[in-house]
């Protein structure tokens, strides 16, 4: 795993090329473009979901390939807040995802989204992720 400590960059600029990285992968997993979705997520990639399973990256992506998780949307709500530490970065945000499950519908549900990124070989990728349910919204235990 070779990792990418880079050279000093304009703050800003990272953080808005950041932005469009996450908006990149939430369009790669609604769209269901799964080799584009590989390149982003880490090999070690693993994503809590709300339900408090972890899923490895060729589960949750194998469920995307497969049919078994398809997005409908996945949309930001107000700004991805980042916190960068060279070639590793934190993102938060709120997110309002829409989602069929194992053939059952998941209401549009408000979601705290949280993603570990880090540059390897010079591109950023996700290596964690985790989703959690603002209480009041319907339930996203997708075990």
């Amino acid at each position: 795993m070779a990792s990418d400590r880079g050279a000093a960059t304009d703050p800003d600029a990272v953080a808005e090329q950041l932005r469009a990285f996450e908006t990149e992968c939430a369009r790669a997993l609604v769209e269901g473009d799964i080799d584009r979705a590989r390149e982003l997520h880490a090999d070690d990639f693993q994503l809590i979901i709300p339900g408090g399973v972890a899923l490895t990256k060729d589960q949750y992506l194998g469920g995307i390939a497969s049919g078994d998780i398809k997005y409908g949307a996945i949309d930001v709500i107000g700004e991805i807040n980042i916190r960068l530490y060279g070639a590793v970065a934190l993102l938060r945000y709120q997110a309002e995802a829409e989602l069929v499950f194992h053939g059952q519908a998941v209401p549009r549900t408000r979601i705290w989204k949280t993603d570990a990124v880090e540059k390897r070989d010079g591109r950023w990728q996700v290596v964690w992720s985790q989703a959690t349910a603002i209480p009041g919204q319907p339930d996203l235990d997708m075990r």
